[in-house]
């Protein structure tokens, strides 16, 4: 499932990774968070920032989120500001609510009161919650560079039964099928062999174009 539109609750490291990859995602992102200084920060970039006492079931809901599509709740530490935020966001209709928990209780509290997926993350965790909440077309992601990662993903529809020359998948989105796993990988691809349905693409791709890839869904 994919969602265009966030809000993010808690500026710590984890909550700024998350929303930090939403933005330069192109998603559609309220952050909130009690720290005047961090609000500001992010007034410029995210879609609203704004400044507000987490463990205050009346802010929370005078934020005005039943339009939102999905909900991270930050605060790995502050089990009262997850509640309430929690709570808030299923109430008004969030679809979606990814709660941060700093232990298996805390996960556990989270997901008896509605949580729909409990993460137990540091910052690189954040940045790879950001991802799968952008796209489902990856079946694994690794980082290779700064800048290079390896995806595996099935061939898009619009790709099955055409050859990678014919496809110019280097030119269209800027990467390189480098394998492709039928059973077991195969590490020298012919470019003429048309592709099928079932086999996992091996590509190596600038994390620029990711959504890139993502977004285009036919050729």
């Amino acid at each position: 499932m994919k969602y265009n539109s966030f809000v993010v609750f808690g500026l710590g490291k984890f909550g700024q990774a998350v929303a930090d990859k939403l933005i330069d995602a192109g998603a559609d992102v309220m952050v909130v968070d009690n720290n005047e200084d961090v609000i500001e920060a992010y007034s410029s970039k995210a879609t609203s920032a704004i400044e507000a006492d987490l463990t205050d079931p009346a802010a929370i809901k005078a934020l005005g989120i039943s339009n939102i599509e999905c909900a991270v709740v930050a605060m790995g530490m502050s089990l009262e500001a997850s509640i309430m935020c929690t709570m808030v966001a299923k109430e008004s209709g969030v679809k979606w609510v990814v709660a941060k928990a700093g232990n298996d209780r805390m996960g556990s509290v989270l997901s008896k009161i509605g949580a729909d997926e409990i993460i137990f993350p540091e910052e690189e965790s954040g940045v790879r919650t950001a991802r799968s909440l952008l796209t489902n077309n990856f079946l694994e992601y690794f980082e290779v560079s700064d800048d290079i990662c390896l995806i595996e993903m099935l061939p898009k529809e619009k790709w099955v039964g055409k050859s990678l020359k014919e496809l110019n998948l280097r030119k269209k989105f800027g990467l390189n099928v480098v394998g492709i796993r039928d059973g077991v990988v195969n590490e020298f691809v012919d470019p003429d062999v048309p592709l099928k349905k079932d086999e996992t693409l091996l590509i190596l791709i600038h994390k620029n174009n990711l959504s890139k890839l993502d977004k285009n869904a036919v050729i």
